[in-house]
């Protein structure tokens, strides 16, 4: 199927890439998204090489690899700075083809936002979708009616558009546990700039990995219950982190408040179905996952290759294409989230006796086990 009219209902990493995928295999794509001005939602993400893999088959390869960070290592140290493990990820470049690329949120943002053109329109805030016999319509709050021959909803974790397909509201549930996460210079990198490095203890995770002129940083504490995301964030991590060692001292004074996101960390059970007719979610309103694997980015990116694939592929009809696209999707992101969710509770003491065994376990990793990991991640996905 070719030259469907195609309206994608938000303007996240998600739904460009979707427009991108959907421009370049013959559709004519409209982006609507409620905001009057884009801005990158959090700092950084970690772009592991299955999503690298869809900006390659986009033909955004060269784009990508110019803003990436360059991650040549990954070191674990325990919260005095103590090694616990450090070893190269070229074993994992040579298993899945392809290097990860961690990279500014904003820069991804603006080569995805290239590549789309005029084709986005702000301040358009979908309140409803209604799917015809030979079409669908979104509704927008100002009570604009948007026709087309479908309608991709990419409006994230708390999407409008998610009751529609599924039929119920989902609930969304608190994972444990807090993240700041903003953008530094190299010189308060917790090691070395070209490493990912990762300072663990006490269940709690502070981190710095290379993206283009600096570092992406986070730092994860378990709470009880979700903190207010407006609180100063250098004293709260002063406290939290208090008698960690000089690295993350230095980190937290070189970060800019202003510039810093703050986040309860949430997810969801996995959803049964992502299509209903021609309404179809992909990425944060099909599945919200913990960011523990580093792959809800890459999860999204995917999605948009494995629609529009079917798209092309398909000629029964778009409800049809939809449908096949559910049935290879759900699964995947089934397993994700459920993955990620584990990887939460251990990371962040949910069980404090496995919390400490995963301590014991890095102290003694050579890099085998979390490579295989990161592959497994990698490799279930659609580019292989």
């Amino acid at each position: 199927m070719q030259d469907l009219d195609v309206i994608v209902v938000g303007a996240g990493i998600g739904g460009l890439t979707t427009a991108v995928a959907l421009l370049r295999t013959g559709h004519r794509v409209r982006v609507i998204d409620q905001s009057r001005e884009l801005r990158p939602v959090g700092a950084g993400i970690s772009l592991w090489s299955n999503g690298v893999k869809v900006l390659n088959a986009l033909g955004l390869g060269a784009e990508v690899a110019a803003v990436g960070g360059q991650m040549e290592r990954l070191c674990y140290r325990d919260l005095v700075g103590d090694l616990l493990c450090d070893f190269s990820l070229a074993p994992l470049v040579d298993r899945v083809g392809e290097r990860p690329y961690p990279v500014r949120r904003s820069d991804l943002q603006a080569l995805l936002l290239d590549a789309v053109g005029d084709r986005v329109t702000l301040g358009h805030r979908c309140v409803g979708v209604e799917d015809l016999p030979d079409g669908v319509v979104v509704t927008t709050e100002a009570g604009e009616r948007l026709e087309g021959d479908l309608v991709v909803a990419a409006d994230g974790t708390h999407s409008r558009v998610r009751p529609y397909v599924v039929g119920t509201e989902i609930e969304r549930h608190y994972v444990g546990y807090h993240n700041w996460n903003g953008i530094v210079p190299d010189s308060a990198a917790l090691g070395a700039p070209s490493a990912w490095t990762v300072f663990v203890g006490e269940h709690k995770r502070v981190s710095t990995m290379p993206v283009r002129d600096g570092q992406y940083f986070f730092f994860d504490v378990p709470t009880a219950d979700p903190l207010p995301s407006r609180e100063e964030p250098q004293q709260l991590l002063r406290h939290h982190f208090a008698g960690w060692g000089a690295e993350v001292q230095h980190l937290i004074d070189s970060i800019d408040p202003s510039g810093t996101a703050s986040v309860s960390i949430h997810s969801h059970d996995p959803i049964q179905s992502f299509a209903r007719g021609r309404v179809v979610l992909i990425g944060d309103a099909a599945h919200t996952t913990a960011p523990d694997l580093g792959q809800g980015g890459c999860l999204a990116m995917e999605d948009a290759l494995v629609l529009a694939n079917y798209l092309t592929t398909t000629s029964i009809g778009v409800a049809d294409a939809l449908a096949r696209f559910s049935a290879e999707r759900v699964p995947r992101a089934a397993q994700i989230i459920a993955r990620a969710t584990k990887r939460a509770h251990i990371t962040h003491g949910h069980d404090p006796v496995k919390t400490a065994d995963w301590y014991r376990e890095l102290a003694a990793e050579d890099g085998e086990t979390i490579i295989n990991g990161i592959c497994d991640s990698i490799l279930a996905g659609p580019c292989r």
